[in-house]
């Protein structure tokens, strides 16, 4: 079970009893407590000092695991920024957003949680997957770490199963400790975007997965060269960027960065796209006109669905590759460039070249140096990130402030599949700023039917979905939301009119009342917006 315990201030007076009504803490306690001050004191080097007061704290309180987690100043991210018991891996994937998990929670509330068994807790996200919750009995206790009355992370820790009595007097026993840390807490968080978390994230990627980590590292180590470089993944998981990327990395940034979907074009109009014409080669050829080559010339040529290539554009592609020579349609004069080929496909060129679909040689041409982009159902870490960055760029361009996901709509998003990837969870969040009501808060209904009521998975290439379960959030949480959410858009739309707001929901005007006085709703806001109209 999950239990919200009295505020940090309360807890802490609390924990001064600890051992009796004297006060007295016990020896091991003390000598904890003591140790971490020393620690946050003494340690100039502020992550090393929370690491240190991790491990001060594994010893004398027996946990399995602990970490802390801040606040990005500027982004709003929740991170791990130090951890005990936790790989690295595991610990560059403890991300999370206000609200989103315990974690979230405990940071968007300021009020600490316990959880007796996380196996049985279904807000309990195991994020880091450092747990194995079918064979660990695990509890988990989460307090905030606050300073100058603000929050600016949380301090979690893992423990074997124990009773609610001892983890109500060891949540106090954190909540003290939480406030030791919470200077050098609150130095580190303004530290934490002087540095990325990823300092090889190129320009426009969202998201520090372990997946996108790689891609990042890759594109970082092949871009400085010239070398041919085949980047594989599902439609929509952002190839052309990273092609971009690989260009702007390069010597030839400043030269021309000329792109072609293969599969926009039909085979007729394809070779003069590439290789361009002379005039008169063919019926409408009234000019002379230069191709894809030519223009990418000193620069960087990025071939999109080339899987979609007949054999014999194929043929004349794998000559430029080996002479970097090529002839216009209709013409006979050779020409000759200094092109970097980045080629890009969501088929499968392997099967492709066992069917003989594909010529062999050229696969080989192309596959010098691979980069796969994971989907986005591989790297559910980064959908929050991405769909923040989305709304607040479309909330931007639509004059929108202040706009941000519900609870529910984030668990939605997480349980999704994702078949288009970035670019279908773009055209999401996009829809949902357009039908934003007054309140600003994204919501179920404004989400398009796919992510209602099924859990989508790929199996043999194929996008199956199954009924879903509910929510992460409680039912009330959700309830609220939508009432709320309800109660803002009546008003609006009778531009507050209580009575005229109150029968298009059904309600009386007193129960109307009671309603906006419980979510701190004032009529007369949205009574200011008619007198300007």
């Amino acid at each position: 079970m999950s239990k919200t315990t009295p505020s940090p201030q309360e807890s802490v007076s609390q924990a001064l009893s600890l051992s009796n009504p004297a006060g007295d803490l016990h020896e091991q306690q003390l000598k904890l407590l003591y140790d971490l001050a020393e620690v946050v004191n003494t340690t100039t080097d502020l992550v090393q000092a929370l690491n240190k007061a991790l491990m001060l704290m594994a010893g004398h309180l027996h946990m399995m695991r602990g970490a802390i987690t801040l606040i990005s100043p500027h982004t709003g991210e929740i991170r791990t920024e130090a951890a005990y018991g936790l790989k690295p891996a595991e610990l560059r994937r403890g991300r999370y957003v206000r609200g989103e998990g315990i974690t979230g929670r405990v940071i968007e509330s300021g009020r600490p949680m316990y959880i007796s068994n996380v196996s049985e807790e279904p807000l309990f996200l195991n994020r880091t997957r450092s747990r194995d919750l079918g064979k660990e009995g695990i509890s988990f206790l989460c307090v905030p770490i606050r300073l100058n009355d603000q929050v600016v992370g949380a301090l979690s820790v893992d423990h074997l199963l124990v009773d609610e009595a001892t983890l109500e007097d060891e949540m106090r026993l954190l909540t003290i400790v939480s406030t030791l840390l919470g200077h050098s807490a609150l130095e580190t968080q303004g530290r934490m975007d002087e540095e990325t978390s990823s300092p090889l994230r190129p320009r426009g990627f969202v998201g520090n997965s372990e997946g996108m980590q790689k891609v990042y590292a890759q594109i970082a180590q092949v871009a400085p060269s010239a070398t041919t470089v085949f980047l594989q993944g599902e439609s929509g998981t952002g190839k052309e960027l990273a092609a971009r990327a690989i260009h702007v990395g390069s010597a030839r940034a400043s030269k021309p960065f000329i792109s072609l979907n293969c599969a926009a074009l039909p085979e007729s109009l394809i070779e003069s796209e590439l290789f361009g014409h002379e005039r008169g080669a063919f019926t409408g050829a009234n000019a002379t006109r230069k191709g894809r080559f030519e223009l990418a010339n000193g620069g960087t040529l990025f071939l999109d669905e080339v899987g979609e290539l007949s054999l014999m554009t194929q043929a004349k592609l794998l000559r430029v590759l080996q002479e970097r020579a090529f002839e216009r349609l209709g013409g006979m004069e050779t020409h000759y460039v200094d092109v970097r080929f980045i080629t890009a496909t969501n088929r499968n060129l392997e099967h492709m070249v066992n069917q003989e679909t594909f010529r062999r040689d050229l696969f080989y041409r192309l596959n010098v140096f691979p980069i796969y982009l994971p989907p986005l159902r591989g790297r559910p870490e980064d959908i929050l990130p991405l769909a923040n960055h989305f709304i607040k760029k479309f909330a931007q361009t639509n004059g929108r402030e202040n706009v941000r996901l519900s609870l529910a709509v984030m668990d939605m998003l997480q349980r999704y599949a994702w078949p288009g990837n970035i670019r279908e969870l773009e055209n999401v969040m996009e829809r949902a700023v357009l039908l934003l009501g007054r309140e600003g808060l994204v919501l179920p209904q404004h989400l398009p039917p796919a992510l209602h009521g099924a859990h989508c998975t790929t199996v043999n290439g194929e996008n199956v979905c199954t009924l879903r379960p509910g929510f992460s959030g409680s039912l009330q949480d959700q309830l609220d939301e939508l009432e709320r959410a309800s109660i803002v858009e009546a008003l609006e739309f009778s531009q507050g009119q209580m009575g005229k707001a109150a029968a298009s929901l059904g309600l009386t005007e007193r129960i109307m009342a009671l309603r906006m006085k419980k979510y701190g709703i004032n009529y007369k806001e949205f009574r200011l917006k008619r007198e300007r109209m």
